[in-house]
């Protein structure tokens, strides 16, 4: 089974750097890639980091029986940042018409859909992962809090804001910013709680399993 998931997670891996791949061709074929805006999405450094991680978590599958600490530290960061990707693209996003060239479907649907689905079902599922400590939930915030800061100071010097629901200049403004703001990191701490306590709880009952009774 730690062998299966390690072919799912290269497979998985290849298509989100395949879809992102697609993309900028596909765009700058039709003229409508702009590298600042396009590598400005959450959405699209996410799927970048994921599928580079998702490319290792594969390789160590096959070789190694279980992960490092550090490693499932960055993979409850993915689980995170990938499960609100899906999820606020689902809830804000999906059928929004854009300005420009809506582009071939599939790799988005690959970036907001299936990724989230597949990294959810090999955190669960996939054999081969620490318990982590409490205090690691801080690691999965620094990635969003950066990329909100470096996104709002973008956005306020050049007028151009990667969601409409980080653009202050529409209403209800600011105050409709940062009640997504704040909804979004509690939900990326909650996703990041939960994975961590199923975690904690797999590794207790893994450990209950093979202690040797008197």
């Amino acid at each position: 089974m730690r062998r299966g998931s390690g072919v799912l997670r290269l497979s998985m891996g290849l298509l989100l750097l395949a879809a992102v791949a697609t993309q900028v061709i596909d765009e700058t074929v039709h003229n409508a890639f702009v590298p600042g805006e396009y590598f400005s999405y959450f959405t699209i450094l996410s799927a970048l980091v994921t599928g580079v991680v998702l490319l290792l978590a594969g390789m160590a599958a096959l070789v190694r029986g279980t992960d490092s600490t550090t490693f499932t530290t960055v993979r409850l960061g993915i689980l995170s940042y990938m499960v609100v990707t899906g999820v606020v693209y689902a809830a804000l996003l999906r059928g929004v018409p854009t300005d420009g060239y809506a582009g071939i479907p599939w790799p988005n649907e690959a970036l907001h859909v299936w990724a989230p689905v597949f990294i959810v079902l090999d955190w669960f599922l996939a054999p081969g992962r620490p318990a982590l400590a409490w205090r690691t939930l801080w690691f999965v915030l620094v990635y969003p809090v950066a990329w909100l800061v470096f996104t709002l100071v973008r956005g306020g010097l050049t007028g151009w804001y990667p969601y409409p629901f980080l653009d202050p200049t529409l209403p209800p403004g600011w105050a409709g910013v940062a009640g997504y703001i704040v909804g979004i990191a509690v939900f990326i701490t909650a996703v990041a709680a939960g994975g961590l306590a199923a975690g904690r709880s797999a590794a207790g009952r893994s450990a209950a399993r093979f202690t040797p009774r008197a």
